[in-house]
Formats: structure tokens, sequence, C-alpha cells
């Protein structure tokens, strides 16, 4: 059966890492000057490049632990000291804004990966897939694909967003964001380090 606390809870998670409003004015640096057909074709391009970066951990992400030898509580650990490095920069404003580049299709680098498809998204989903059993399966699933649509949707009307939000709507978006995921990475830890000491 459909768990909806399963899929509220990993589409929450990865609308902060992955963060659609975000996104849009970096999507628009980089896309400066093509005709708006273009930039909706390459909007498309980058979130299927993204799902299928995210689809693959998804599928052989345990696999890839298992070779490497790496815990899940380890991960976990790993995975929340990498947020927090994200919720940092979400909440000073320093995150490093891409450079446009006419010469290359900036659909696939850094669209796709890594800026949509990074580290922390992938982390989540390793482990959402790792944890969910039976129909939970279907729940994270749908929770991956109802967040590429949101962003696809966010950069596919990135001009009409930034016309309404303003810049000052996206800075207020990018701290809560912040302030969030810091939230998470921290639970991410303790979750962590608790699964060790009542393993050890």
């Amino acid at each position: 059966m459909f768990d909806v606390a399963v899929f509220g809870s990993l589409f929450l998670t990865l609308f902060v890492i992955m963060d659609p409003p975000g996104i849009t004015p970096i999507f628009l640096a980089l896309t400066a000057g093509r005709p708006a057909k273009v930039q909706k074709k390459m909007a498309f391009q980058a979130v299927c490049v993204a799902f299928g970066v995210i689809a693959v951990f998804g599928v052989i992400g345990q696999q890839i632990l298992d070779y490497l030898h790496v815990s899940t509580q380890a991960l976990m650990i790993a995975g929340g000291l990498l947020l927090l490095l994200v919720a940092l920069d979400l909440l000073t404003g320093k995150t490093d804004e891409p450079q446009q580049t006419k010469d290359v299709n900036v659909a696939l680098v850094p669209l796709g990966m890594p800026l949509l498809a990074g580290p922390g998204a992938i982390v989540q989903v390793i482990l959402a897939v790792q944890h969910a059993s039976g129909m939970e399966q279907v729940s994270v699933w749908a929770a991956i694909l109802a967040i590429h649509v949101v962003l696809f949707l966010a950069m596919r009307f990135s001009l009409l967003i930034i016309r309404v939000i303003k810049d000052g709507g996206v800075v207020l978006v990018t701290r809560l964001a912040g302030m969030m995921l810091s939230a998470i990475a921290v639970q991410q830890i303790v979750n962590g380090v608790t699964q060790i000491i009542r393993g050890g």
C-alpha cells in the first residue's frame, strides 16, 4: 500500500536538498542568451540527467556500499555532515554560482550533475531505498519522480517564478531551506551515531 508518510518525508528532504526555487536563478544564469525553446529543452535534459543518476544510485547503491565496505551508519553520518555543510552555505549565502558558457551543454554539467543530482541527494536516495520495504519502495520512487517533476516545472517556468517572488523571495526561500536542511542533517548524524552505539 502507498505510504504517504514515506513519500512526504523523502519528497520534503529532496525538495530542501535539490532546492527547486534556488536552482531557478542559476538555471537562468547558465542558459542566458538562448531562445526560450532551447531553455525549455535544456530544463528537460537537466532533469533527465539528474533522474538517471539518482535512479542508478537508487538501484545499485547498496552494491556500491558493499563493494566499498561502507556501513549504512557511516553513510548516514557522512551524509549528515555533507548536508550540514550545504545547509551552512544556504544560510550564509556562500553558494557558488557557476559561470555561463555557450560552448557546452550546461544541462548535463553542471545542472544535471552535480547541481541537481548532488552528493546530498544521492545519499538520501540510497538510504531511503535501503530502508524501504515492500510497498514502501513505491512511495520512495514516487517521491523521487515527483521531485524531478517539480524541478522541471521550476526551471520550465523560471522566468515567471522570478517575476512573482522577486530576488528577495529567492533569498528568503534559500535561507528557510538552509534552516530545514541543517535540522535534517543534525538528525541524520544523531541517528547514525545512535545506531552505532546500539549496535556496539
